[in-house]
């Protein structure tokens, strides 16, 4: 009887983190902070996380590519390109892949305008300083995504906020 091993989701991002997070402390010069559906999961939503999007500055991002050369995952074609550019690059990493968009820009009714965040807060996860967006700000951006994912997460966090005021 062939059995799959099952992967615990939580487990998987965690151990994500854990290889990712010090190295983004320790090679980044710029703010950088976790967003979309690990940012979600940190603020306390039940999502599933997929991968963890890191949002860096261009040159952090640079800085990045070339410390992470050898996980950089050269296939991978990110979805909805048309709507998203950056200084992008997709790594393999225990767990989950990492994803870091260095000067996120998202093209919307008036062009290209960057994707700015504007309260961050900061979570602990096993003695990791995390940053994320504050619970408003990953409504706001995630709303100007549009897309269905980032809809669903919209509306976690936002019963997430009645609960939670």
């Amino acid at each position: 009887m062939n059995v799959a091993a099952r992967v615990d989701p939580v487990t998987a991002w965690q151990q994500a983190l854990a290889a990712a997070i010090p190295d983004l402390h320790r090679h980044c010069r710029d703010p950088w902070m976790l967003i979309g559906s690990a940012a979600a999961r940190l603020a306390g939503a039940e999502v599933a996380v997929a991968d963890l999007d890191v949002l860096t500055s261009v040159r952090d991002a640079d800085t990045l590519i070339g410390h992470w050369q050898a996980r950089r995952d050269e296939t991978w074609v990110p979805p909805s390109a048309e709507r998203f550019r950056s200084r992008f690059a997709r790594f393999l990493f225990p767990g989950l892949p990492v994803e870091v968009m260095g000067g996120l820009e998202l093209c919307g009714e008036r062009g290209w305008k960057p994707v700015r965040i504007g309260e961050v807060v900061t979570v602990d996860v096993a003695g990791l300083a995390v940053p994320i967006p504050a619970v408003v700000e990953q409504i706001r951006v995630l709303e100007s995504f549009g897309r269905p994912k980032d809809l669903q997460r919209v509306a976690l966090l936002k019963q997430l906020s009645r609960e939670r005021p």
